[in-house]
């Protein structure tokens, strides 16, 4: 799938200031490995283990379990329920103070912390999912990426305040006050859209349809924040690393955001991101294979580089899912739950499977050989899955130039009929089709161009202008009614129209040779 990004600008706002103070803050007791404004008395190997695991597994859960839930019961999700994030945020930030305090008891409050703020951080996380689904595209895309920009800024200036201060201005000032952004900015939030209104369980074929054309992009993501994991657990054992990786964490996600806001600056983007993981994967599995070679030389930029391309990642996940949203009609919790709790799970997987193949000291004191080959084999694993396994090998819908055909000397007619047939197009495969149907097409896609309508908003407009109505429409695409009429409603205020005949006349004042005079030019060029 396709997320799209159009004109970006990069004034703050509310909602992208909240944004970027929470993932700030979040920084903070998230990683797992690194408390920097707790004691460091406090700050055992135990201490660390035992929050981390706690709070991630809880962090993945909460995304899957919120899944089902707005799946069978629709009607809380409806709502910006921010006090059920904020409720147990607080409560975590206080028992990781307690266990400053109460030394004896520091490992339960770990434990405790890591359970109420992995909670709590899912329940934020999916607030502003919510808040950007139900944006407008330009809206919701940029304050999400300007926020993430934001938020390495806002972390490092964090140090500069005393750390015995700022450890209790977390709950006290910082988390009220991201969490009073979220409500000031619903509030503007039109709650009657379809992806509120709608009800999973009066056609759940949609839903269906939903998971089966998100799943590559989740476990595409997955398998760079299992790389993640892994390197995680490696700097964890590497203490000349381990401080310096939070710290590249958040400076690789300045960077990538930075990168995006500036090229979405100069054009507009259209990324697929199971094609960019699939670019991608050599070059990560030959830098794991180097990480033995180069050792702790080669650990801190390589980590680095890995999070920045992770941090990207994260971005276009949570874009993808509001697109998702916003073009389906579907809830954003419901989407982004199922996509984060793939990529978050398989964070853990990576973070656990490396604590244990370190454990198992294989290859001597120096655990990079081993890991180096775990993780090798474990992205290899996930990239044959991702594309499609054993099924779509042994598919026979294979490009036709893969395959190898006897056909018997003495052919029957029917054979011979399959043969040519093989020629125009492979078994189950439709024959390639031009770019364009028909002069229709051709219109549409000028108007698309002109009007900067999203891929969806043209396909419907297409459809509308082949006819086709309301019912058939929502039947076509597997949405609800809802849906459709809301497509119907954008798509006439940004050709600033009233009704469907407009929407003809407008089509035909574009005169196709236009565009194929502009293709041409585009070919010399």
């Amino acid at each position: 799938m396709v997320p799209q990004l159009s004109a970006l600008k990069t004034k703050p706002t509310i909602s992208s200031l909240g944004f970027a103070l929470f993932l700030a803050v979040n920084a903070t007791a998230v990683w797992g490995g690194v408390f920097p404004f707790l004691p460091l008395s406090i700050q055992t190997e135990s201490f660390t283990t035992a929050f981390f695991l706690a709070q991630s597994l809880i962090f993945a859960l909460s995304y899957l379990a919120s899944t089902l839930g707005v799946y069978f019961f629709p009607d809380p999700a409806r709502r910006f329920l921010v006090w059920a994030a904020g409720v147990p945020y607080f409560l975590g930030w206080c028992a990781l103070i307690g266990a400053a305090y109460l030394k004896a008891f520091a490992l339960p409050l770990a434990v405790a912390g890591g359970v109420f703020i992995g909670v709590g951080s899912a329940g934020f996380y999916m607030a502003w999912q919510r808040l950007f689904a139900s944006q407008k595209p330009s809206v919701g895309n940029r304050d999400m990426i300007v926020g993430t920009f934001l938020a390495p800024i806002i972390y490092f200036a964090l140090y500069l305040i005393p750390i015995a201060v700022t450890v209790f201005l977390i709950p006290l000032v910082f988390m009220p006050l991201f969490a009073l952004s979220i409500v000031l900015t619903s509030r503007t939030v039109n709650l009657d859209q379809p992806m509120f209104r709608d009800v999973p369980r009066e056609h759940p074929s949609v839903y269906r349809q939903a998971l089966a054309d998100y799943w590559r992009s989740a476990f595409s993501i997955g398998a760079f924040a299992l790389s993640c994991g892994v390197m995680r657990a490696l700097a964890v054992e590497t203490p000349e690393v381990g401080a310096l990786v939070n710290l590249l964490s958040m400076g690789s996600m300045l960077v990538a955001a930075g990168a995006l806001m500036l090229t979405w600056q100069l054009k507009s983007l259209r990324i697929n991101i199971s094609l960019a993981f699939r670019v991608l994967f050599p070059f990560v599995i030959s830098a794991f294979l180097l990480l033995p070679v180069f050792g702790n030389g080669f650990l801190a930029p390589f980590t680095g580089a890995l999070y920045a391309i992770y941090n990207c990642a994260i971005i276009l996940m949570m874009i993808q899912c509001a697109q998702a949203s916003r073009d389906r009609g579907i809830n954003p919790v419901f989407i982004y739950g199922f996509f984060a709790g793939i990529v978050y799970m398989l964070h853990d997987l990576g973070y656990l499977s490396g604590m244990l193949v370190i454990d198992l000291n294989v290859f001597g004191p120096q655990p990079f050989t081993a890991i180096a080959l775990f993780t090798v084999y474990l992205l290899a694993i996930m990239y044959f899955v991702g594309q499609g396994g054993f099924k779509q090998a042994l598919s026979p819908n294979r490009a036709r130039a893969e395959h190898i055909e006897l056909i018997p000397t003495a052919a029957t007619p029917a054979t011979r009929h399959r043969a040519s047939a093989s020629v125009d197009a492979a078994p189950g495969e439709e024959a390639p089709q031009k770019e364009f149907r028909d002069r229709l097409s051709k219109q549409c896609a000028m108007v698309k161009k002109h009007y900067k309508l999203s891929d969806r908003e043209a396909e419907i407009m297409e459809m509308m202008a082949r006819g086709d109505t309301v019912p058939r429409l929502a039947q076509k695409l597997m949405v609800s009614e809802n849906t459709v009429r809301t497509h119907t409603k954008r798509i006439y205020t940004k050709l600033d129209i009233h009704k469907k005949q407009e929407m003809l006349d407008l089509l035909s004042s574009f005169n196709p040779r236009a565009l194929h005079e502009e293709g041409k030019s585009d070919e010399g060029a």
